[in-house]
């Protein structure tokens, strides 16, 4: 960790320390990433609705990182300096209006418009929310912060899915019902941020390009690598597992197009309950070895058009992406100098989400090709050895004094 210059992390009125905020940002991160994935399972239909192809639906993804990722790079740092609250507040409005565009959507411009404004809210969200996440904790326990971290974030990407899919197959107006339904769960949120305590501003703010500490750096190429890998399965799952799901089962239902990406990350936020308190660097390699065999199955089942091993493949890929994404965010969130620390949180965010939103669109030109169960195996089979190398490396490296 650097020694000159240290600036001394924002002054607060009164402690932070609270299990009821604690639990109410925690809230807030659950269901403003919920958001975030409502419009999954319904991708199809608005493909028919509105006339576009898979390639499209990654481009709305695209969207999505292209204005989460200067989000986190301008906002990271901002609520360091001003405080978690004025950055959250706006943040949580933004999320509404952007479901708010979703459920009154006419055309696929409405679309990106939503992402847009979904990508700004999770952007300037996710670090501060993660940082006071860690300021809240009652005990002080980092550890556990960043496992609740974790889990709400995981938890919220698979809660989406599951919860617009039940609404779409079930419930009158698909298209609206469950975008009104994520407005009504941001109340709530809203209340735990607008709640938040007041600071004084102890740093300067200045927008920064991704910009990690010295002594950070090492623990930051080799977690926030296997993040972005564990990071794209999720993208893939959430930009086009539904329908490799459909095509699979000769299915059109919803409920299960939405309930095949919640297994994944069901089994990813158990997983991380399960394996807390295990040391970061065995989380990270067992997690990458089995992201790769999850991968593989998942390659394998759409070759022989089998849906049982597909679920296998998901149950498989889930708890791998889950250990490897705790035992990354443990160890970024140790190292975090904690005047830099929702910064530095932001720059690994930014390495998560373009695991989510960029390769998966290399999926989508590769789908115009060669179809799109030919184009997952491909890129499955790629990111399996992607992952193999990473955990290579993770084993190699030295363990920190």
């Amino acid at each position: 960790m650097t020694t000159q210059h240290v600036t001394p992390p924002a002054v607060v009125d009164r402690p932070t320390g609270s299990r009821g905020r604690f639990w109410a940002i925690a809230y807030t991160l659950l269901f403003l990433l919920t958001g975030t994935n409502v419009p999954t399972p319904l991708y199809r239909g608005f493909q028919e609705k509105f006339g576009f192809s898979p390639l499209m639906v990654t481009l709305i993804f695209a969207v999505y990182v292209a204005a989460l990722v200067p989000s986190l790079l301008i906002f990271g740092p901002l609520s360091d300096a001003i405080g978690r609250r004025k950055v959250l507040v706006p943040a949580v409005i933004v999320a509404a209006l952007g479901s708010v565009a979703f459920a009154l959507a006419t055309d696929v411009g409405w679309l990106f418009g939503a992402r847009l404004l979904q990508g700004l809210a999770v952007g300037a969200a996710s670090g501060a929310l993660t940082a006071a996440l860690n300021e809240a904790e009652p005990t002080g326990n980092r550890r556990r912060a960043a496992l609740v971290s974790t889990v709400a974030s995981v938890g919220g990407l698979g809660t989406g899915p599951l919860l617009a899919g039940i609404l779409a197959q079930y419930a009158p107006s698909p298209y609206k019902l469950p975008f009104i339904v994520e407005i009504v769960l941001l109340i709530p949120a809203f209340i735990a941020v607008l709640l938040l305590p007041t600071t004084r501003p102890a740093t300067k703010w200045q927008p920064r390009r991704p910009s990690i500490p010295p002594s950070v750096r090492g623990v930051f190429g080799t977690s926030g690598t296997a993040s972005f890998l564990a990071f794209t399965v999720v993208g893939l799952f959430l930009a086009l597992v539904p329908t490799y799901v459909t095509k699979l089962s000769g299915s059109d239902n919803l409920a299960l197009a939405g309930g095949a990406v919640t297994l994944m990350l069901a089994c990813s936020c158990i997983a991380q309950l399960l394996a807390y308190g295990k040391k970061a660097r065995a989380l990270q390699v067992t997690g990458l070895a089995l992201l790769a065999l999850g991968l593989v199955l998942l390659a394998v089942a759409g070759g022989i058009s089998s849906l049982p091993l597909l679920l296998i493949s998901t149950v498989i890929g889930g708890v791998g992406q889950g250990m490897a994404f705790l035992g990354s965010i443990t160890e970024v969130n140790r190292t975090a100098p904690p005047d830099r620390h929702a910064d530095v949180i932001s720059s690994f965010y930014v390495v998560v989400y373009l695991g989510v939103g960029v390769p998966v669109i290399g999926v989508g030109l590769l789908a115009r090709v060669t179809g799109l169960l030919e184009a997952v195996q491909w890129f499955t089979a790629v990111v399996a050895v992607l992952c193999l190398i990473v955990l290579i490396a993770l084993a190699r490296r030295k363990q920190p004094a």
